[in-house]
């Protein structure tokens, strides 16, 4: 018997498996998230999907997604945003915070409000996601893409005004990962580029 017949070669993927990825029984109802939390891990990111219509607050859904997946989360959110907007026009504005000058809780505070049930300390892994939008919703389908067979490992809905705040999280988070793998070099010498300040007009 030869080394190929052994260990056949595993197909190539097709232009896009997720279209066909299996949705398991206790995901297909998904969850509904009125807000995230998006915190940065030595190698992957993690979004905490939040439900805070009544107390408790509680982490609904934490999906996890390596660090090179988030730019193109953020660009299909991105995408998906910007048709949504031709279709439908803006979102609507989730309401202002009343008080803008109150002090921002600490993460621990933050998590000290929330229940985070057993069930989802761990959070699921999610390699890939599919979006798809209403008028009034996104739907976020989180995917893992091993072979021989794609699925859904989470399921978040969120309201379309929730979407842009979402947006500018993850872009947030990427940015300050960017900044911290890739640092500024030494500041040059008095008198230099860099001691010219960054001011808009």
């Amino acid at each position: 018997m030869t080394a190929e017949n052994q260990h056949p070669e595993q197909p190539a993927p097709d232009a896009n498996p997720a279209l066909r990825a299996r949705v398991p029984d206790h995901v297909a109802g998904g969850c509904f998230s009125t807000g995230a939390i998006v915190m940065t891990g030595p190698s992957e990111f993690i979004i905490d999907f939040l439900q805070t219509i009544g107390r408790p607050h509680r982490v609904a859904t934490r999906v996890v997604i390596p660090h090179p997946v988030m730019p193109q989360f953020v660009d299909a959110l991105q995408k998906n945003l910007d048709i949504y907007r031709s279709r439908f026009g803006d979102p609507p504005a989730p309401p202002a915070n009343p008080n803008p000058d109150q002090k921002r809780p600490s993460p621990q505070e933050i998590y000290d409000d929330l229940k985070l049930p057993d069930e989802v300390l761990s959070g699921v892994y999610a390699n890939g996601v599919m979006i798809g939008h209403g008028a009034t919703e996104f739907g976020l389908d989180f995917l893992t893409s091993f072979f021989p067979q794609s699925a859904v490992s989470a399921r978040v809905f969120l309201a379309s005004g929730q979407v842009p705040r979402l947006l500018d999280s993850l872009k947030g988070a990427v940015r300050q990962l960017h900044e911290r793998q890739n640092p500024p070099p030494p500041s040059q010498e008095p008198g230099g580029p860099s001691d010219t300040p960054d001011t808009e007009v």
